[in-house]
């Protein structure tokens, strides 16, 4: 049996905590990045940006879509 502290650790991309390896991430272990799913969502820098530019310009295009559609309504 392996002891919890023979297992590998990885830090946090967010919060900076260390993350002990886990069963469930065994088949993933090198793309785990963050520890929680709180971690994953909070994440800054240009993950966040991307997201809120893709989401703006979504905003934006309903918009002249629905602009178009009452034009042609009238």
């Amino acid at each position: 049996m392996r002891r919890k502290s023979d297992l590998p650790v990885k830090t946090c991309a967010t919060c900076g905590r260390p993350m002990v390896w886990r069963r469930k991430w065994a088949e993933v272990w090198d793309e785990v990045r963050h520890c929680s799913a709180r971690c994953r969502r909070n994440r800054a820098g240009v993950d966040d940006n991307a997201a809120r530019d893709r989401d703006a310009n979504d905003r934006a295009t309903d918009a002249v879509a629905h602009e178009n559609q009452s034009r042609t309504r009238r």
